[in-house]
């Protein structure tokens, strides 16, 4: 059986939403202790503008800073030309477009439409090429848009079909506000891999509805084995009226470990580093095994028993 690729999205996703700016420092000492518990990717930062993403205003330092260990690629997500450049100079691994599904919040988080998006991440498609960096794009509301409800599967693929047409290298399908259910993720997976067997696709769910880990299970048995996570389960999109943080990456380890399926993720050291959010942050975290333990966790007979 194939191992699942864990990317973690906890430094840009699950930062760029804090009420305050985590230091610089910190941010590293996160990044580095995340790079060596076996996480195929680790979103770094974020190359946009300050004045909208404030939180995540020290990428380049972060990522000319962090450990690079062998086996780990770091990605950065970039919203135009210009921040693919910065990104670039950075060294990084991948690159992460983003795009929407829906008009609306198309409108609200990227200000331009669908087909705006589509001409600009053509030409950040175009940059990236003969560089040997992975181009992945990202498509918010896939399962559903706060603003417009449940979109047709056809105006997903279709979205799909063109950015495989001007050349993507990966897609990310993205549950934004945390509307997905398993029927429908298993629909939609079907249908993706049926249609584009080549390409690498990813999945990215939130927690909002607390059926993060119901709908990666049914990516799974779709046949999907790429997923993002964020440590802890934070993040949230600051466009996305309600959404809440990202599944959360110990706990969906912890699911496959049980089920025996191999994440190459070291649960132990994952749970190392979760330890260390709610200090770093500022405010407890919505994980779970790190409260209640692994499900092999075994206690003393009480002293009366």
């Amino acid at each position: 059986m194939s191992k699942i690729e864990i990317n973690e999205v906890a430094p840009r996703d699950g930062l760029q939403i804090e009420s305050s700016f985590i230091e610089t420092e910190d941010k590293i000492r996160l990044i580095n202790a995340l790079a060596q518990t076996g996480v195929k990717r680790i979103e770094a930062s974020s190359f946009t503008s300050p004045k909208a993403i404030p939180n995540l205003r020290d990428a380049a330092e972060v990522i000319r800073t962090i450990d690079r260990r062998p086996g780990v690629l770091i990605t950065a997500l970039v919203p135009n030309q210009k921040g693919c450049e910065r990104a670039l100079d950075c060294g990084v691994d991948e690159i992460n477009m983003v795009m929407s599904a829906s008009e609306s919040h198309s409108r609200v988080n990227l200000r331009m439409t669908p087909e705006q998006s589509l001409t600009q991440l053509e030409g950040i498609t175009g940059m990236l090429k003969g560089t040997g960096v992975f181009g992945n794009a990202s498509i918010s509301t896939a399962f559903g848009c706060p603003f417009e409800g449940f979109l047709p599967e056809t105006q997903v693929l279709s979205v799909v079909d063109r950015l495989v047409g001007i050349g993507v290298d990966g897609i990310t399908l993205c549950d934004t506000t945390g509307m997905a259910n398993p029927a429908q993720v298993k629909r939609m997976c079907e249908s993706v891999l049926m249609a584009w067997p080549e390409v690498p696709f990813t999945l990215h769910f939130h927690n909002t509805r607390g059926m993060g880990l119901a709908n990666a299970l049914a990516a799974w048995e779709a046949g999907i084995r790429r997923f993002d996570a964020s440590l802890g389960g934070l993040g949230g999109c600051p466009y996305a009226p309600g959404a809440t943080g990202n599944v959360c990456t110990e706990d969906l380890v912890h699911m496959f470990e049980q089920m025996n399926i191999d994440t190459g993720v070291h649960l132990d050291l994952l749970l190392e580093a979760s330890a260390m959010l709610p200090e770093l942050v500022g405010h407890d975290v919505p994980g779970q095994i790190l409260k209640a333990g692994k499900a092999d966790r075994k206690y003393a007979m009480p002293a009366n028993s």
